[in-house]
């Protein structure tokens, strides 16, 4: 089993920026991709980052590609998503999720969810 606890969410300006964590714990954190969804009202969960086991490579939504920034650091068992130039329609419960397979972009290629935390963008 593996935990995952997010923080960092808040309440931002639009063109404001967040950083949101991730820390892990159970499993050797190393062994898993991690990945950053969310989820708005009445919308379903969609894919934002995903960063693989060693953080050589990252995948990103094109909604946030160029705006938000996904990184980990094993020694600290830690995944961030670096949130920069935000918009309204960036609101929603932000989800980490840990993957032992490599299907990143969807919901069911994860194993272990955090409970989520609240990013809200005001205008």
């Amino acid at each position: 089993q593996v935990q995952l606890v997010e923080s960092g969410g808040g309440v931002v300006q639009a063109g404001g920026s967040l950083r949101l964590s991730c820390v892990a714990s159970g499993r050797t954190f190393s062994w898993y991709a991690m990945g950053w969804f969310r989820q708005a009202p009445g919308k379903e969960r969609e894919f934002v980052a995903a960063v693989t086991r060693s953080g050589s490579t990252r995948y990103y939504a094109d909604s946030v590609r160029g705006r938000f920034t996904i990184s980990r650091d094993n020694a600290k068992n830690t995944v961030y998503l670096q949130m920069s130039s935000l918009k309204p329609e960036d609101t929603a419960v932000y989800y980490c999720a840990g993957s032992s397979g490599r299907d990143y972009y969807s919901t069911s290629g994860y194993d272990y969810w955090g409970q989520g935390t609240q990013v809200t963008v005001s205008s």
